[in-house]
């Protein structure tokens, strides 16, 4: 019964959630990093259902966090970009490859999986190269269109990691722009992402480019001119997703919580702090969290 009220409060509030396009999100607990259970997943979508109807996961495999998250959105119009994970070790991507053609007969993929995500920033880390990536888009696609469904499939990369052999296996270039990882500061952040668009837009040709992850950190060091605060998270939240709707780009906010659990192993001290929602869940800034009411973009496409 707690379950199934929770599922209609899911379904009314989704249906008025427009403040973010899709937000990234990991569904393992936030303070301990342990694995979700349907009911978890349940409350986070409750509480995200206030700010968008989409997220993005990276991993079916990983701590099994594909059932619960598909479970959860069962009966509710909740979307999913659903990621397979790539590193050195093919045998990881082989084990979420088996498990999403596994929940791919278990769920309706049609109804609430937009996209299939093969690796994230595999080619960036240096562990994967731009011909093996392709080569596991296309895999996937095929194994997808095997089962009759025709969802679309790309990877997720830095900006400088797509090449021509990448752009032409993936359905649609999804690219990472974060401003903050390369010291920029925040006054030029908003025209230095777009910056990066325009040109991957410029190689893709054709094909659309998507913004797969970008935001800024709110706590811990500064790293070159970009400092990590409250004003300068919501500042760039602002400026990108004005300028991104008023460009018609797609993108998926980078992220949804805090995450406590998360290791702090970068340059920067950062990486429990990019959530848009605090890690007790509650918001960081007012709803709605942005007004573009009077909002003019720092620079124009070149």
């Amino acid at each position: 019964m707690k379950l199934a009220l929770t599922l209609t409060a899911l379904v009314s509030a989704v249906s008025a959630a427009n403040e973010f396009r899709a937000m990234a999100y990991n569904p393992k607990q936030l303070k301990t990093g342990d694995c979700p259970t349907v009911d978890s997943v349940s409350g986070d979508l409750e509480v995200l259902s206030k700010y968008t109807n989409e997220v993005r996961i990276y991993s079916v495999q990983d701590c099994n966090q594909g059932e619960p998250v598909l479970r959860a959105m069962e009966n509710t119009d909740w979307k999913v970009q659903l990621g397979l994970w790539i590193n050195k070790d093919d045998s990881v991507y082989e084990a979420d490859k088996k498990e999403l053609l596994r929940l791919a007969g278990v769920f309706d993929f049609k109804k609430h999986v937009t996209s299939v995500i093969v690796g994230n920033e595999a080619i960036y880390r240096e562990e994967q190269t731009s011909a093996q990536v392709a080569a596991k888009v296309r895999d996937v696609k095929q194994a997808l269109t095997k089962l009759g469904l025709s969802i679309p499939v790309t990877t997720s990369e830095t900006w400088p990691s797509y090449d021509k052999q990448l752009i032409d296996a993936v359905d649609y270039v999804n690219m990472h722009a974060f401003p903050f990882w390369e010291g920029i500061h925040i006054d030029d952040a908003q025209s230095k992402a777009f910056e990066h668009i325009y040109d991957l837009q410029k190689l893709a040709g054709s094909k659309k480019v998507v913004v797969g992850e970008t935001g800024w950190p709110d706590s811990g060091a500064n790293y070159d001119a970009a400092e990590p605060s409250l004003k300068n998270e919501q500042r760039y939240l602002q400026e990108f997703i004005c300028r991104a709707q008023l460009e018609k780009v797609d993108y998926v906010w980078f992220s949804a919580f805090d995450e406590a659990w998360k290791p702090v192993n970068n340059a920067s001290d950062v990486e429990t702090h990019w959530g848009v929602l605090k890690g007790d869940k509650t918001p960081k800034f007012k709803s709605p969290m942005y007004d573009c009411s009077k909002f003019v973009p720092s620079s124009k496409p070149g």
